[in-house]
């Protein structure tokens, strides 16, 4: 219609417009049209008013309120359902004022809207409406009649969240007391809204036919309907009484409307369900109209009774109540016997067709509503009605369902008594009737459900006692009418039918035990009906009617109900009412009970005994067990005496029956089960007459060999009954149970040992649950046996746990130990006091060994552990309780402290054991922590306990090695002149940890706890001081390991233990303040020194306070005089801390004692040696500036020498020499290089004599001294000879111009010429003869420091000093070889090195070796010169004595790494056989490789073929890739300025230095790197063809990493070695450009001009140079080829760099431009290797070759004719 965009037609301004339309309408004709399906009367005022023109609402709306009402009117869901929520937000939010102008507009679309088919815009509509409400309050009321239909409507919605909506709206509109004077004020308008939905309305006029599909239309209308039917119910139900008649009118013509009752018919549940309500509504409020419409609505709900919707069901029924209740003459209405009746047999035969919880209740009503006439003839319609009661029940369904055959049950119950209470005029009838109920009805009924193991448990036994009690009173009552008799009769003839059915059931051999096991349930019930009031019976809804002729019916529920409500009533009534059915209830069970024993006694029925147990188990009098006497009888004579004898003893006949049968039964093995015949056996014990005679009973039991299972289910039956413990308290408290029960204990813990069948393990498992039972089980705080059998039983409990270590090895223990857990287990966590007793607390005491101990040492399995643990634990639990009530010193505390403690001082533990110990007392000390205000007190005093005392501190101290001295002694930080004490025990290969670790970690892991539980006991310094003791010692002994040089992996192992349980430094600082602790330590180290005063360093360093606090503690350095072995390494750890002025103070103290010094002092502690010792110490770190003093001291160390010279070890044998004086000199040579390094003074002629002559002579001592190297003093005064030699030759090698200008005039001379010369030559040979001596040094470390300094000193050997050395000849037998002997025993000497087992050594002799590597290929190039070309040679071997180590390394590198893939990271341990292996191997060829670049290149070639035949390069490369990092990512200090890019293993240099002050784990890696570098720049060819014969996996991973991390450098090498180079050529030019990775060579001579373009590739050197041309003038294409070719060839086949390549293109191409011929076989005038011209000619044709190449031809094609003309070659 009004299209925007479209053409419009002249003089049309304005676009059409549907409310325009409208507006123009009602102006002409005054009214508004109503909507389409409303009528359009004006005086109708039901309808809602179209609204006014757009126009309008444009002037009286907000703006965006107008915006919101328009998109309401859009057909988009979502569109409407935010334009909802938005229209409730703006109500909410908007002044009242806005939102009234709203309100005009509003009824039109609330009426359209809350009809909407989706739900959200329902519910979102009564949202919003209670927004608009609450905004505009009363004035909404001129506009309630015209929502307040549809606002009914929507508080009846089918979707529950838009009704509650619309119903909270509703009561925020009104309260609750307006509500009905609301719904009056409208209920004209209602009803009309309500009538037209239910008469007018179709799907169609709802809604557009043409928008919306069939089906939704549908819905909508359905549910319309089913709303309007609920709100006119809601109408009825709301609307005051007075209104109500004014409604009448409008209702009869709804009423009137066949219409509306068809909905009763309607397809959909809903409408009926609604439709029912209503119905029900009618009756409740208008019960004159529905008798007016009496002929219409009994049909229409009578006649509905089988619809069996369960939607619809309730309201049906309930319709149906009313209706019946309501309408008197109903019944006419309809015709019951063939339109109602039949439809209600037919749903109770189907069981109510699943609805039976619904349909049954409402029986009993309406049964009582049926008036005679139609009930007639009786005896027909009880049949019918109970018979089709009893079919339906049967029904699957029904029996499936617990409520719905409890709900059938009952109603056929109430019906039954309501069918006998009925009065009947004929006496005939009424027995007839009668027996009729009994026989047909009740007795089938029960005798089904007896077979029916699901109706078992249902409420019929329950209810048919509450009938009987009902009949019982009825016929105790005397009336004139006769009642009594009736109902006697009654009984008499139900007990008569119900026995001959039980018989039926008990008497057959095959009888049903589910079946019997029902009649003795019922029986029970019958005989108990205090058992009756079971909930299940109370109904929770009654329905009552008040009519007359039901009122005695009424009475008598009611009393009924009463007597359910008070207990006491009901024990009176039963009192009263047992007389009348004691009788005939004791008939039947002595009826039933003879049966059953006969049929036990003869066909050995297992079902009729258990039968029999149930039946005496309720019914237990004489007079039964008399009826079972008697039908035993029939026994043999042998039995007749015995029983003679009996009766004699026992005159009771249960007690008879007891002797008679049961003990035959219970001694039966073949028997599983025995519970029953227990129960049997608690009957008869019911019926004894004294605790005495069911003691002697029992106790004959007892002596009787029964199974023990039987004796186990009395006791448990005595523990669940208060009533069976009566009857057996006496006999478990007796002698004869106990011991029995003690030898019971005793068998089991010894059963261990024996091997077990299946069988037994299960009856072993009852007699331990048996012991469990008796031990754990208390009532009123009493043990069920005797005290004094409880402790035995716990005795031999802990015996058998004590030997369970012993029970495992031989392998069977595991069940025993089991056990004895369980019953420890309940024991102590049921037993109050249980641990009192010792024999318990010996019992905890060996489970907690058991728990602290390893499995392999206890052969537990780890269930079995846990188990334990969790028993010790609640044993501990009851231990804290006990503790806690009664102050009582705990036996087990104090042993398991002891035992505790002996394990960690035994040193007899590894890491586990240890962890498993540290764990078990942890768990044990969080238990005694929750003693509460004892728990301070107890865990004090278990700490005391497993401390050792000073003296066992002393023996633990002394078994720590003293292998830890090693270190501090070397490296300075401690000096010595006495040799050390303590155990020398070797730490290589121990299993066990020291007694001092372990017992610094377990006490430190319970002073922790201690501490973050905050328990503090007693007087708190003193626990202070105790706390700080055990810290200290743990400290001391991480120090112990931190010294050790090559700590063993169990120590490693160790520490890794103490970080996973948080046993750290750390953590005790964040608990507790440090102040004490760091006191004591301090007070140790000054007491005791050495290892204390490492201990005290590290803490300071730790902890790092401020000095003032250290001055605190330190007092003052004078505080340390006089000086004592405790105080000068106190002092010399101090010295990194003390701040300058202090450190000054102590230099000049010590320098004025030295000056003071006698001889006599010079070498004791408080002389001379300990001043040296801190002097050392302070100057070290070189931060105080004291350097005038220092030449003063060598003057004095001088005069000294002068005085005394036997005191300094000039050249003697130190055999005899004191450590005093050891120690004296160690501290003099350490003194030199201090000096040497600081000094700032020049020193005079005689010092440098003092210091170089000392030195020589210290050399030699040290030198002749080897065989003493293993005495540690000795050791280290070795070590700093050689440290002494390194620091003068360091000083002269570094010395700078202005330093040698102050040095006197011949001094440098006389180093170089003599005193270098002296070093070197005591050095070298020692270096071989200590390495001679020991193969392998790892085994003593001290050999390794010697060797570090002395291969540290060796390092500084000069070439010239190499090459003149004094070694010994050393020859090897067929060695081939062109160097001097001089060199080639120096080669033969140093090589075998690099595979010594030590680092030092290797990297010694490495340094020496790359010093003479560049000497050598000029032998073989001599020797070479010498054959000239005549003589071709294929290969020549590297130096042979380099080539035999490499070949023992690869042997052994092979078997090391071949497990390995190439490309994996094999890490290798630093200082591990296989590092030292690894290391060697790499230096090896290190050195081969700096051969291989001194040679030409001529050599090379023949070096080359050597290793490609030897296959040496492969190997190498190959191992590279598993010893090459994955990520060689370099993390040490870089020499470079920071740049941008990542620094790796391959941009940095590796420094090897002897003391390996780098981290030792990356170096293999590093040096890897190295290798692998050196071999792509110098031998490229060689990996180039190595790497293209690889398998692809290892091409690619070569590939990968090379382009990654190794081709830029090379790259940038290679282009800047052009870039840098001084080669000239003349006539050709050489640019590089780095970033293109480009080389371009320009050759000009002449007119002729040649570019040569070499591109680099990006994984260079792997992949070929490709050599491409530029500009080219003047020369032939084929000539240029050929020269391409040479100039390429050269570059990927010959391992030299671009500038070589070039060079030797260059020779060619000027050969032949001089007219050299090329060589016709490799078309080159310059030999690709040899470099040597075309010289050999051929006589016949004259072309020349080149020798190599002739030789190669000759050799591949088997002829000696010239390649050219084919003559033969002279």
């Amino acid at each position: 219609m009004g299209g925007k965009n479209k053409q419009r037609t002249k003089g049309n301004l304005r676009p059409s417009s549907s409310g325009r339309a409208a507006e123009l309408l009602a102006k002409e004709r005054g009214t508004v049209p109503g909507f389409i399906g409303f009528g359009t009367s004006e005086s109708d005022l039901g309808y809602v008013p179209a609204v006014q023109g757009a126009e309008e609402i444009d002037s009286l709306v907000d703006a965006d309120f107008r915006m919101v009402l328009r998109k309401l009117s859009k057909r988009d869901i979502t569109t409407k359902l935010k334009a909802m929520q938005e229209f409730g937000t703006m109500c909410k939010e908007r002044e009242a004022e806005v939102v009234k102008g709203v309100l005009p507009y509003w009824p039109r679309i609330y009426c359209k809207i809350s009809l909407d088919h989706d739900r959200r815009v329902r519910e979102a509509t009564q949202q919003s409406f209670e927004q608009l409400i609450l905004k505009v309050k009363k004035h909404l009321a001129p506009y309630l009649k015209s929502i307040m239909g549809y606002w009914l409507i929507a508080q009846c919605d089918t979707y529950s969240p838009a009704a509650s909506a619309a119903k909270v709206a509703f009561e925020k509109a009104f309260p609750s007391s307006k509500q009905p004077e609301a719904l009056a004020f409208c209920k004209d308008e209602i009803l009309n809204v309500l009538q037209d939905h239910l008469l007018k309305e179709t799907p169609n006029t709802l809604s557009d036919p043409q928008t919306v599909p069939e089906e939704e239309r549908e819905a909508k209308f359905f549910r319309i309907l089913t709303c309007s039917l609920l709100a006119l119910k809601k109408l009825l139900s709301m609307l005051p009484k007075k209104e109500m008649q004014s409604l009448e009118e409008k209702l009869m013509s709804l009423l009137s409307q066949n219409k509306f009752w068809k909905y009763g018919k309607h397809s959909i549940p809903q409408v009926r369900l609604a439709f029912f309500e209503l119905a029900s509504a009618f009756c409740q409020h208008l019960p004159e109209l529905v008798k007016a419409e009496a002929a219409r609505i009994c049909p229409a709900v009578l006649l509905s009774i089988d619809d069996s919707d369960a939607v619809v069901c309730p309201a049906l029924w309930e319709a149906v109540l009313y209706t019946v209740a309501t309408i008197e003459d109903c019944w006419s209405h309809v015709n019951a016997k063939k339109g109602v009746l039949p439809k209600l047999w037919t749903v109770l035969r189907e069981g109510g067709r699943g609805l039976a919880t619904v349909i049954y209740p409402n029986l009993l009503p309406f049964i009582s509503k049926v008036p005679p006439g139609i009930a007639e003839p009786k005896l027909e319609y009880f049949r019918t009605f109970f018979s089709s009661i009893i079919k339906g029940l049967s029904s699957e369904r029904a029996i499936a369902s617990p409520s719905e055959s409890s709900a059938i049950i009952t109603a056929f119950m109430e019906c039954l008594r309501f069918a006998i209470l009925q009065k009947i005029d004929e006496d005939d009838d009424r027995r007839q009737i009668h027996q009729m109920l009994i026989y047909d009805q009740l007795i089938p009924l029960t005798d089904a459900v007896l077979q029916e193991p699901r109706l078992q448990n249902g409420p019929l036994f329950y209810q048919i006692a509450e009938t009987l009690s009902s009949w019982e009173a009825k016929a105790e009552l005397s009336n004139d009418d006769g009642t009594d008799e009736v109902f006697q009769k009654l009984l008499s003839n139900f007990w008569d039918h119900l026995l001959k059915m039980c018989v039926l059931h008990v008497d057959t051999l095959d009888a049903d035990e589910k079946s019997l096991f029902a009649i003795s349930g019922m029986l029970e019930i019958l005989q108990n009906p205090k058992t009756a009031t079971n909930p299940k019976t109370i109904k929770s809804l009654k329905i009552r009617f008040t009519d007359d002729d039901e009122s005695e019916r009424n009475t008598e529920n009611g009393k009924l109900t009463e007597v359910r409500n008070s207990d006491s009533e009901i024990q009176a009534d039963l009192q009263h009412r047992s007389l009348l059915r004691k009788e005939p209830l004791e008939n039947l069970v002595c009826n039933l009970a003879e049966l059953s024993i006969v049929y036990v006694s003869e066909q050995k029925s297992e079902q009729h005994l258990k039968f029999l147990s149930a039946l005496l188990n309720s019914f237990s009098s004489n007079r039964v067990f008399q009826v079972l006497l008697e039908q035993g009888n029939d026994a043999s004579s042998a039995q007749a005496e015995s029983q003679n004898e009996i009766k004699a003893h026992h005159e009771s006949p249960s007690v008879q029956f007891l002797y008679m049968n049961l003990i035959t039964w219970l001694k039966e093995d073949w028997r599983k089960d025995t519970h029953f015949l227990v129960d049997i056996l608690y009957s008869v014990l019911n019926c004894c007459n004294s605790n005495d005679e069911r003691k002697i009973i029992l106790d004959d039991l007892t002596k009787m060999d029964l199974k023990w299972v039987i004796f186990l289910q009395i006791i448990q039956k005595a523990c669940s009954s208060t009533t069976k413990l009566s009857l057996v308290s006496d006999w478990l408290k007796g002698d004869t149970l106990g011991e029995r029960l003690v030898m019971l204990a005793d068998d089991l813990c010894h059963l261990g040992l024996k091997p077990i069948a299946a069988s037994a393990e299960s009856s072993s498992s009852e007699r331990w649950t048996l012991l469990s039972l008796v031990l754990s089980q208390h009532i009123k705080n009493e043990s069920l046996i005797g005290e004094t059998f409880v402790e035995r039983i716990i005795d031999k409990l802990q015996a058998a746990l004590s030997k369970a270590k012993d029970l495992s090895e031989a392998g069977n223990s595991e069940p025993s130990v089991s056990f004895i857990c369980d019953v420890a287990s309940s024991f102590f966590s049921s037993v109050k006091e249980c641990l009192l007793m010792p024999s318990s607390e010996d019992l905890l005491l060996t489970i907690f060994q058991l728990c602290a101990q390893r499995q392999d040492a206890t052969h537990l399995t780890d269930l079995l552990v846990c188990k334990l643990k969790h028993t010790w634990m609640s044993g501990v639990n009851s231990l804290v309780r006990q503790l806690r009530s009664k102050q009582k010193q705990s036996t087990f505390l104090h042993k398991s402290a002891l035992w505790v403690k002996n394990q960690i001082q035994s040193s007899s533990l590894d890491v586990k054991s240890l962890q498993i110990l540290i764990s078990a007392v942890s768990d044990l000390l969080s238990k005694l922590m929750e003693a509460d205000e004892q728990s301070g007190c107890l865990v004090g005093a278990y700490v005391e306990r497993v401390t050792p005392n000073e003296t066992e501190w002393g023996k633990l101290h002394e078994s720590l090695s003293t292998e830890w001295m090693h270190k501090p002694l070397l490296e300075g930080r401690l000096s010595m002149n006495c040799e050390p004490l303590g155990s020398c025990v070797k730490l290589r290969g121990t299993t066990k940890l020291p007694g001092h670790l372990c017992t610094s970690a377990l006490l430190s892991k319970m002073v922790l706890l201690v501490l973050e539980n905050d328990i503090v006991h007693g007087n708190d310094d003193a626990e202070r001081k105790k706390i700080d003791n055990i810290i200290a010692e743990l400290l001391y002994s991480l120090q112990w390991i931190e010294e050790l040089e090559n700590p063993p992996y169990l120590l490693l192992e160790y520490l890794h233990m103490l970080e996973e349980m948080h046993i750290t430094y750390e953590k005790f600082s964040t608990l507790s303040n440090t102040a004490s602790l760091q006191e004591t330590i301090f007070d140790r180290s000054e007491e005791h020194g050495r290892l204390w005063s490492l201990t005290m360093a590290k803490v300071i360093c730790v902890e790092n306070p401020v000095s003032c606090e250290k001055k605190q503690l330190f007092k003052t350095t004078e505080g340390f005089l006089p000086l004592t072995e405790g105080r000068l390494h106190t002092l010399q750890c101090l010295s990194p801390f003390l701040i300058e002025e202090e450190k000054k103070e102590l230099v000049f103290h010590c320098v004025a004692k030295l000056m003071t010094c006698t001889q006599k002092e010079l070498s004791s502690t408080d002389g001379a040696f300990g001043c040296l010792s801190i002097l050392n110490s302070c100057l070290n770190d070189r931060s105080i500036d004291c350097d005038h003093l220092l030449p003063g001291i060598l003057k004095i160390i001088i005069s000294w020498k002068n005085d005394n010279e036997d005191s300094f070890l000039f050249s003697c044998n130190l055999k005899e020499t004191s450590a005093q004086l050891l120690g004296f000199n160690i501290e003099m040579i350490r003194y030199l290089p201090l000096l040497l390094k600081y000094s700032t003074a020049p020193l005079a002629d005689n010092e440098w004599d003092f210091i170089m002559c000392s030195m020589l002579a210290w050399l030699e001592t040290t030198s002749e001294n080897r065989s003493l190297y293993h005495v540690p003093l000795v050791q280290i005064f070795a070590c700093v000879s050689c440290d002494l030699a390194s620091a003068l030759s360091a000083y002269f090698e570094a010395a700078a111009p202005e330093t040698t200008e102050n040095l006197p005039v011949n001094l440098i001379s006389e180093w170089k010429e003599f005193f270098s010369e002296g070093i070197h030559n005591l050095l070298l040979p020692l270096l071989a003869k200590v390495t001679g001596e020991t193969k392998n040094a790892s085994e003593g470390s001290f050999q390794n420091s010697v060797l570090t300094s002395l291969g540290e000193a060796l390092t500084y050997i000069s070439k010239d000093q190499l090459l003149n050395h004094k070694l010994p000849a050393k020859f090897v037998a067929g060695q081939k070889t062109n160097l001097p002997d001089k060199l080639q025993t120096l080669l033969n000497t140093l090589s075998p090195l690099l595979l010594f087992r030590a680092r030092p050594v290797q990297i010694s002799v490495y340094h020496m070796l790359y010093k003479l590597m560049p000497e050598l290929p000029k032998f073989d190039d001599d020797d070479l010169k010498s054959y000239g070309d005549e003589e071709e040679e294929s290969a020549l071997s590297p130096p042979a004595a380099l080539m035999s180590v490499l070949a023992t390394q690869e042997l052994l590198l092979e078997n090391i790494l071949e497990c390995i893939p190439v490309g994996e990271f094999a890490v290798i341990q630093p200082l591990s056989d296989e590092f030292c292996l690894v290391l060697g191997y790499l230096l090896t060829w290190k050195l081969t490789l700096a051969f291989f670049k001194a040679a030409s290149s001529q050599l090379r070639v023949l070096y080359s073929q050597y290793l490609r035949r030897t296959k040496s390069l492969n190997k190498l490369l190959y191992h590279l890739f598993r010893l090459m990092p994955e990520n060689p990512v370099f993390s040490g200090p870089t020499s470079e300025v920071p740049n941008k890019d990542t620094k790796t293993f391959f941009t940095e240099e590796l420094h090897l230095d002897v003391k390996g002050t780098g981290v030792l784990s990356s170096q293999i890696p590093h040096l890897a790197c190295s290798v692998y570098r050196i071999t792509l720049k110098d031998l490229p060819a060689m990996v180039r063809l190595w790497w293209n014969s690889c398998e692809k996996r290892v091409f690619n991973v070569v590939d990968k990493f090379t382009s990654k991390y190794v081709s830029s450098v090379l790259s940038s090498q290679e282009i800047s070695s052009v870039q840098t180079s001084t080669q000239l050529f003349n006539g050709m030019t050489v640019k590089a450009r780095s970033a293109a990775r480009e080389v371009i060579a320009t050759y000009s001579v002449d007119d002729i001009f040649i570019e040569l373009i070499i591109q680099l590739p990006p994984n260079y050197p792997l992949g070929s140079i490709t050599v491409e041309s530029g500009k080219r003038v003047g020369v032939a294409v084929q000539q240029w080829r050929n020269w391409m070719l040479q100039l390429s060839t050269y570059l990927t086949h010959q391992n030299g760099s671009i500038m070589e390549g070039l060079s030797l293109w260059k020779n060619n191409v000027d050969k032949c431009f001089e007219g050299v011929e090329d060589c016709m076989i490799c078309f080159s005038v310059i030999h690709g290797s040899n470099y040597s011209l075309p010289k050999r000619t051929c006589r016949t044709c004259r072309k020349k070759f080149h020798s190599a190449c002739l030789y190669k031809w000759f050799t591949s094609s088997n002829k000696s004719t010239c390649p050219l003309c084919r003559e033969t070659f002279f």
